[in-house]
């Protein structure tokens, strides 16, 4: 057990540190360490502990102590929780007074505006990573498209959205 244990922190602590724009953009990265490299789990049931992830109150993160849970118990998700947001609070804990010192400095909007592309650029990488995971096939991805270009172009709920797709995926495989 300790050697998962560490393992877990080995896979969590640095992806912490790289967490621009939330926890959702190291999904991507996540998947890779979880199902290819270390083999903890299938692709599906990665998909499914991002989506009971994504409907559970609390940020997004909380993935890993799913992943966590499931890979190496409690003790876990314990770890793989603290690794995932210990390293990450304390250096903004850190950088917290800096930026509030110099806030609307020349360097410091070049480092907001140079780091809003790269936590887009980690989010569609999420996407797309959890749309190869996902069981469906076509008709999943194409409900996945459509929902995020009306998500992009209108002003419709989305809770409508995840209602349509769920009708239009359950109307396809009763076909």
């Amino acid at each position: 057990m300790p050697s998962i244990l560490l393992a877990l922190a080995l896979v969590f602590l640095p992806l912490s540190l790289i967490t621009i724009g939330g926890g959702q953009t190291v999904v991507s990265e996540i998947h890779r360490q979880v199902v290819d490299v270390h083999q903890w789990m299938s692709s599906s049931a990665f998909v499914d502990d991002f989506a009971i992830s994504r409907m559970s109150p609390g940020p997004g993160s909380l993935l890993v102590t799913l992943i966590g849970w499931q890979v190496g118990g409690l003790s876990g998700a314990l770890v793989s929780t603290l690794a995932i947001f210990g390293p990450a609070a304390l250096l903004m804990y850190g950088i917290a007074h800096v930026w509030k010192k110099y806030q609307g400095t020349d360097w410091q909007l070049a480092i907001e505006a140079g780091l809003r592309p790269v936590a887009a650029g980690m989010m569609l990488s999420a996407g797309y990573v959890l749309l190869q995971a996902q069981d469906g096939g076509w008709p999943v991805r194409l409900i996945a498209v459509a929902s995020a270009a009306f998500l992009l172009f209108t002003r419709v709920n989305p809770l409508l959205l995840l209602g349509c797709g769920a009708l239009i995926f359950t109307t396809l495989h009763t076909i």
